[in-house]
């Protein structure tokens, strides 16, 4: 048996958070004596650990008690989500870190993304495409990419030009992401025509496409300077070489956005 200070020695947890442990639940000492000194098993050091991995990942103690309760498969299931929700905090933080340095440096007189990124305005022609449309959170693209490629092998079709995914949600959720992955084809069983688009206000983003945000933030800002002109298509991110074959760096995606000048 341990006492509480060799016990707290172990796990690096304060005898007074075990006793707060203890209070609400969460892990109580194999036995107290008539003095009131607590003694734990050797073996409640795992338990120990895991409720602190467990706040650690984000959870309160409230919620650390009912995972405590579950089954392995339903904690799997929760810790899941909570990997997903970390996934979006980041991203979120990530956002706002590239806006407060926009801001900074705006302010310095810069702009961020001067000399990286050329807004051009070009048309986007008519295209032959099969495509996959679903709505789907952000960490299964690539999952939708690779139902993708399977149906385009089944169907025994001819890749002529690039992949592409369009989005078409009206608004940004990371959950809930309804988005159509692409590839140009020659014709045949269930491919589509993409409509032509008479005008894009296109940026080509040169590198790995976690930067693709930075190529977003300079179309929002050329749209901002161009009143006269409205969205009137889905966004497209066209890959315009392998990430399979190439190294990161090297990667080149166009990004575009269908527009329409606005009439009075």
């Amino acid at each position: 048996m341990l006492t509480i200070g060799e016990f707290s020695r172990l796990c690096r947890v304060s005898p007074r958070m075990l006793r707060y442990y203890e209070s609400q639940g969460l892990l109580q000492p194999e036995t107290v004596g008539e003095n009131g000194y607590r003694y734990y098993k050797q073996e409640q050091l795992a338990d120990a650990l895991w409720i602190g991995h467990l706040r650690r990942y984000g959870f309160t103690l409230a919620e650390v008690k009912e995972l405590l309760k579950l089954p392995e498969d339903e904690l799997l299931r929760r810790l899941h989500r909570r990997r997903l929700d970390a996934h979006y905090e980041i991203y979120r933080l990530q956002e706002k870190l590239r806006e407060l340095e926009a801001d900074i440096l705006q302010m310095e007189g810069k702009t961020m993304l001067e000399g990286k990124y050329q807004v051009i305005l070009m048309p986007d022609p008519e295209q032959t495409v099969f495509g996959i449309r679903r709505t789907v959170p952000v960490s299964k693209f690539h999952d939708l990419f690779q139902e993708l490629w399977g149906e385009i092998a089944r169907r025994g079709l001819k890749q002529t030009g690039p992949v592409q995914m369009l989005y078409h949600s009206e608004e940004f959720d990371y959950e809930n992401a309804d988005v159509e992955v692409q590839v140009v084809v020659a014709p045949g069983p269930d491919t589509t025509v993409k409509p032509a688009y008479d005008a894009c206000a296109t940026v080509l983003h040169k590198g790995s496409y976690d930067g693709l945000p930075g190529a977003y933030e300079a179309l929002a800002a050329w749209m901002a300077t161009h009143p006269g002109y409205r969205i009137c298509g889905p966004a497209i991110d066209r890959y315009l070489n392998d990430p399979d074959n190439t190294p990161p760096e090297e990667l080149a995606t166009g990004v575009l956005f269908p527009v329409e000048k606005v009439t009075k």
